[in-house]
């Protein structure tokens, strides 16, 4: 295996061991990075400088046995969003203003004081309200197992750089699917955190921000260090002693929901539906207890959510002058514009939608230790397309699978479960109950034991 594409755990066991340097792993990085990135537009803000320094100033604190955390002189990137101190956030579009960010975001601050080598910063798409790497700031990210997919988004930089081996840890966001959609079609690990247990800045009802890994065990890793409090969120969790290296699995006697209907949105396709089903049979032969679970989300409230989100951003998109308000992505501006007559009492309602996914998930899913589903109904899209459907006026046909875990809280993690006919990975997602990210990852542990041998990556 390629220096550059060990995993974080085996990195750092290297390092404590002296058998490989943080130096040699920022630079194998730093050349697979320089090979492949012109073909896939992950990376913002790439400074190979600083990461060197970085690597460097680690290299010397391993030697000295005084590393500043569990991920000291790991390779690592951020999500354009996360802010960084003294780099613009132009949150993907190029309407925003770039003004350098005055301080870093509690992400960016504990990868920091982890000493994890900074990277770059990694691609989305306009205010990340795509599934896509669609942007008018950045040139359009692609899927590295297809050039001529996307890799999905919000997080489609980070999915693309995972993937890609750009080093194995990466941080991205998500407030409907946005960590867990592009993981799903890229083949990753990717954990949307139960809501509050990693702080973020600015908090909002639902987001999330986690890690998107090649492994499980490098997902646990990252949230032991993404987890540590900040109390600028002032809608975190109580910090809490997780223990985050205990994801052995025990499948025997567990509950298992398994939810292939979604209720509304896209049809799910054939291919999609048989590997989910072949991973709960998976489960199942470990001594899970399978049971269906009924679909729980309607077309009312996934219309009401999309009713609130476009007043939202049309608000957003008035607050900026005029002609930079014209730089947004075409698709972008339709579907919050979408929103310029709605009244008040349609926006309360819509709003009030958030509430009432969280009750009918939170009702749907009670029975069960974990939840299993596809990620997404369709396949990676074409690169070009904003969404599966490329319709505004059909934002979320795709989400239905996701979406309910952001409103209820509840943690839930995507990782590959098969491959479709045209060789893309199809996600596998299991949720938990609120609270339970633990035992979330020690399912996904356990899952990625069981299920047939993976496909090298791609390139």
């Amino acid at each position: 295996m390629e220096l550059a594409d060990l995993t974080a755990v085996d990195l750092v066991a290297g390092y404590r061991a002296g058998t490989v340097s943080p130096v040699e792993a920022t630079e194998a990085v730093l050349a697979r990075i320089e090979a492949r990135e012109p073909q896939l537009h992950a990376l913002y803000a790439h400074d190979a400088a600083s990461a060197r320094s970085a690597a460097k100033q680690s290299e010397a604190r391993w030697h000295a046995g005084e590393p500043l955390g569990p991920i000291d002189g790991v390779p690592l990137t951020l999500k354009e969003n996360i802010a960084t101190r003294g780099t613009p956030v132009p949150l993907g579009t190029a309407a925003t203003a770039l003004t350098p960010a005055a301080a870093d975001a509690p992400a960016a601050a504990r990868v920091r004081e982890s000493g994890a080598v900074l990277l770059a910063k990694t691609t989305m798409p306009d205010y990340g309200m795509l599934t896509s790497g669609l942007s008018s700031f950045h040139t359009a990210t692609r899927n590295p197992w297809d050039l001529s997919r996307t890799p999905g988004g919000s997080s489609a930089g980070a999915a693309a750089a995972a993937a890609s081996g750009y080093g194995p840890l990466h941080v991205g966001t998500d407030i409907g699917g946005s960590i867990r959609l592009p993981a799903g079609w890229c083949g990753l690990v990717g954990l949307k955190p139960s809501f509050g247990r990693v702080p973020v800045d600015p908090p909002f009802l639902g987001r999330a921000a986690g890690p998107l890994t090649r492994t499980v065990a490098d997902t646990a890793l990252l949230m032991s260090v993404l987890s540590a409090p900040d109390t600028r969120d002032h809608l975190s969790l109580p910090p809490e002693a997780v223990d985050w290296s205990a994801v052995e699995p025990a499948l025997d006697g567990l509950r298992v929901g398994l939810h292939l209907d979604p209720g509304v949105g896209l049809p799910v396709d054939p291919e999609i539906t048989a590997a989910v089903t072949a991973a709960a049979r998976a489960f199942e032969s470990a001594g899970a207890i399978v049971e269906p679970l009924q679909p729980f989300l309607t077309r009312e409230l996934l219309d009401g959510l999309d009713v609130f989100w476009r007043v939202r951003a049309w608000s957003d998109l008035l607050a900026i002058p005029e002609d930079r308000r014209a730089r947004v992505l075409p698709y972008i501006s339709e579907w919050a514009a979408g929103a310029a007559t709605t009244s008040g009492v349609d926006t309360y309602r819509g709003f009030a939608c958030i509430d009432r996914i969280s009750v009918a998930a939170l009702r749907a899913t009670a029975p069960y230790d974990v939840v299993l589903s596809p990620v997404c109904a369709v396949p990676a899209p074409p690169f070009d397309h904003a969404s599966p459907t490329n319709d505004p006026a059909r934002p979320f046909e795709h989400i239905p699978f996701t979406v309910p875990y952001n409103m209820s809280g509840q943690p839930a993690v995507a990782l590959n479960c098969g491959y479709t006919t045209d060789g893309i990975p199809i996600g596998l997602q299991i949720a938990g109950p609120r609270f339970a990210d633990a035992a979330v990852l020690r399912a996904a542990t356990a899952y990625e034991r069981l299920r047939p041998e993976q496909r090298a990556w791609p390139f």
